[in-house]
């Protein structure tokens, strides 16, 4: 076994060699930009795809020690069921090594590349990359020379084992939060602001697509969405945190699983955030005119969504582009499709997420 996973190791690295010496022709920097060879690019890409194809780029499934066994992330990928996976808690060398296969995969197949992503917070990281070096907590970051010297290591390692997308930073103005604690910038709006969009700005500078999280604002609630329903009561304080990072660049927000009452104009009748239209569309899209790419958070475990029948369509309908760890990725492809028949602008909706993602995935050399 350890012999095939050597060969299969050895055919992806020969790829990517053949795949390297092809110069990227756009750059994260084209995402917002038009042009009509970029335009015609990711045309002639989605015009080859059947819709079920198409809605499997909005999947992302998981790997790594607390994600999916790495023969059922292989058979996703077999099955074109997927457009990615985060890789969760592991060493670099099999983080290296389980992406190397899948990228042997999808060029045998010769399906559409998948996206590689990781939380690499600095918090997280140590724990996300075993044998990465050690860059500390985000809670320890003061200023834009720090932050620059721990995102060019966080870059580096994440490009050594292949991963295209950092969900960092975290937005979130708190130290003490439950689910945030050492996470977060701090308490001073204007700091967190400032350093987060540095984080944003040096990721993407370097070909990593960063994450703006967790929208809208996850800092000053009580509890963890892990564990429970969580609330924010009133008006919505961390969302104006979003506007700098949008007119600046960001390419990715993540929607948390944070519900919102007694507030008049966003109040989410019960729903989590994540799959709440006034919120992700209404107030994301719309009102602070995000065309970037809307993940939500992760759907597997998450008690604020598991409760929910149906939470992957849900976050879909709302207007999430990518859907973060469905518990069931084909059942997920199969509801999507489903509610694309008998409704004509949901169905124009996916096509739209599908065309941005991959334009996301042309622009940061995924496809080439």
């Amino acid at each position: 076994m350890n012999c095939f996973f050597r060969l299969i190791f050895c055919i992806a690295l020969l790829s990517a060699n053949c795949y390297a010496q092809k110069a990227p022709k756009f750059s994260l920097q084209d995402f917002y930009t038009y042009t009509s060879e970029l335009e015609y690019t990711v045309d002639s890409i989605f015009n080859t795809l059947s819709d079920r194809q198409k809605v499997a780029q909005m999947i992302i499934t998981s790997g790594g020690e607390i994600g999916k066994p790495a023969a059922t992330v292989r058979k996703l990928a077999m099955q074109n069921a997927i457009g990615g996976v985060v890789y969760l808690k592991g060493h670099k060398q099999k983080h290296t090594e389980d992406i190397a296969a899948l990228n042997a995969i999808t060029a045998k197949n010769k399906t559409i590349p998948l996206l590689f992503s990781m939380d690499a917070e600095p918090s997280l990281f140590s724990s996300r990359i075993k044998g990465a070096r050690k860059v500390g907590k985000t809670i320890d970051i003061k200023n834009e020379a720090q932050s620059d010297s721990v995102v060019n290591i966080i870059n580096q390692e994440l490009r050594d084992i292949g991963v295209h997308h950092n969900y960092a930073p975290v937005l979130d103005v708190s130290s003490s939060n439950e689910a945030i604690k050492s996470r977060s910038y701090g308490n001073n709006k204007e700091d967190v602001v400032r350093l987060a969009n540095q984080f944003i700005k040096c990721s993407q500078e370097s070909g990593i697509i960063a994450t703006a999280k967790h929208f809208p604002g996850h800092g000053l609630v009580k509890g963890d969405t892990h564990k429970q329903s969580v609330y924010i009561d009133g008006p919505l304080q961390e969302v104006d945190n979003y506007k700098k990072i949008i007119e600046d660049g960001v390419l990715s927000i993540m929607v948390a699983h944070i519900t919102i009452k007694n507030n008049k104009e966003y109040d989410t009748d019960g729903l989590p955030s994540s799959c709440s239209r006034k919120i992700v569309t209404g107030l994301l899209k719309e009102k602070m005119g995000f065309r970037g790419i809307i993940i939500s958070d992760a759907l597997n475990i998450m008690k604020a969504v598991t409760i929910l029948d149906n939470a992957p369509l849900l976050a879909s309908k709302a207007g999430c582009d990518l859907i973060l760890m469905p518990q069931n990725e084909i059942k997920t492809i199969n509801a999507i499709l489903a509610e694309m028949k008998t409704n004509p602008a949901y169905k124009k909706q996916v096509m739209q997420s599908v065309k941005k993602i991959l334009r996301l995935k042309v622009c940061g050399g995924v496809i080439r």
